[in-house]
C-alpha cells in the first residue's frame, strides 16, 4: 500500500481528497496550520500541524507528496527536502491570467507563481521525482474560498447581489471535488509527469451572469441588481474592486482542459451555483 503526505490538508480540495485517498489504503500524513477533525474518522489519516511559511515537523519518507496550498511556500520547502518520488501540487491561472494584470501586485504575484513551478520542477528533477502541477481557475464548492464564497455570504446577508451588465469576461468556475479527483488520476499517469495543466471547470459563463446564478441559486439567496458596468468602474472603491479586478470584467480568464482531457480523463462538472457556499452534494466520480 502507498503512503501520502498531504500539504493543505484541511482545505477546499482537502476535505475532498483525504476521504478517497483513504478509501485507498495506504497510510496518510495531513499537514494543516491547525490541527483539523476532518477526515478523522479514517485510522489512516494522521493530522500533523505544520505551516510552510513557518516550521514543518520532520517527516518521514512517503511514495506521494500532494500540495494542495500556497505553491511558492511548497515549491521551496521541496528545494530542501527530497520527500517522495511522486509529487502532484496545485497552483492557480493566476499565474498566466494576470500576467500582464494593470494592478503592480498582481503582476508581482503571476510572477511568483511561475518562479515557485519552475523552482519545483527543477528541485524535481533534480531529486529524480516525477512532478505534475494543476493551474485551477476560480475553486469553489466547500464554501471556504476566497472567490466565489464571499460573494455569496454577502448576497445572503443583504438579500441583494449587485451584478455589473455588460461584464461579459468567460469566467470557468471549477469544482474543488472535481480538482480532489484530478490529483487521484494523475497519481500513477506516467503521461502527467513533468507537465503543468490548466484545470477549469465544465461550463464557461459570462461574469454578470455567474453572479446573477449564484444569487437565484438553488436556493435563492438574493435579488440579482443589474448594475452599469460603467458606474461600477465609477465607483470601484465603493464596489472594492481593484483596479486588475476592474480591468478583467469584460476579458476572458479561461482554461483550456485539452491535455488534461487526453491524458487523464479530466472531466469536471459544469457550474453548480448551489455549492458555492458548500453542498453535500459534492462527490468525487468514480
Amino acid at each position: 500500500m502507498s503512503s501520502y503526505l498531504v500539504f493543505g490538508a484541511s482545505g477546499a480540495v482537502g476535505e475532498f481528497l483525504l476521504p478517497r485517498l483513504a478509501a485507498r489504503g495506504g497510510h496518510i500524513l495531513a499537514v494543516s496550520r491547525a490541527a483539523s477533525a476532518r477526515g478523522r474518522g479514517a485510522t489512516s489519516v494522521e493530522w500533523l500541524r505544520g505551516d510552510l511559511f513557518g516550521e514543518v515537523p520532520p517527516l518521514p519518507p512517503v511514495d506521494v507528496v500532494l500540495s494542495l496550498g500556497p505553491l511558492d511556500a511548497f515549491a521551496a520547502w521541496h528545494a530542501r527536502t527530497a520527500p517522495a518520488r511522486r509529487v502532484i501540487a496545485l497552483g492557480s491561472m493566476s499565474a498566466q491570467s494576470k500576467r500582464d494584470s494593470v494592478d503592480a501586485a498582481e503582476r508581482e504575484l503571476s510572477e511568483r507563481l511561475r518562479g515557485a513551478e519552475a523552482l519545483l520542477m527543477r528541485s524535481a528533477h533534480e531529486r529524480g521525482a516525477d512532478c505534475t502541477i494543476f493551474r485551477p481557475t476560480l475553486i469553489y464548492g466547500s464554501g471556504r474560498d476566497r472567490s466565489l464564497a464571499p460573494i455569496a455570504r454577502f448576497a445572503r446577508r443583504w438579500r441583494v447581489l449587485p451584478v455589473p451588465r455588460g461584464a461579459s469576461g468567460l469566467r470557468q468556475p471549477v469544482h474543488a471535488a472535481d480538482l480532489a479527483a484530478a490529483c487521484l488520476a494523475a497519481i500513477g499517469n506516467e503521461s502527467t509527469f513533468g507537465k503543468v495543466y490548466e484545470l477549469g471547470g465544465g461550463e464557461r459563463l459570462r461574469f454578470d451572469a455567474m453572479l446573477a446564478r449564484i444569487a437565484a441559486g438553488p436556493p435563492r439567496i438574493a435579488l440579482a441588481l443589474p448594475v452599469p458596468l460603467a458606474l461600477v468602474r465609477a465607483g470601484a472603491g465603493l464596489f472594492r474592486v481593484g483596479a486588475g479586478a476592474l480591468a478583467r470584467l469584460d476579458s476572458p480568464l479561461v482554461a483550456d482542459n485539452a491535455a488534461a482531457v487526453r491524458d487523464f480523463g479530466y472531466a469536471p462538472r459544469a457550474f453548480c451555483a448551489a455549492d458555492v457556499l458548500g453542498s453535500a452534494n459534492s462527490s468525487i466520480p468514480g
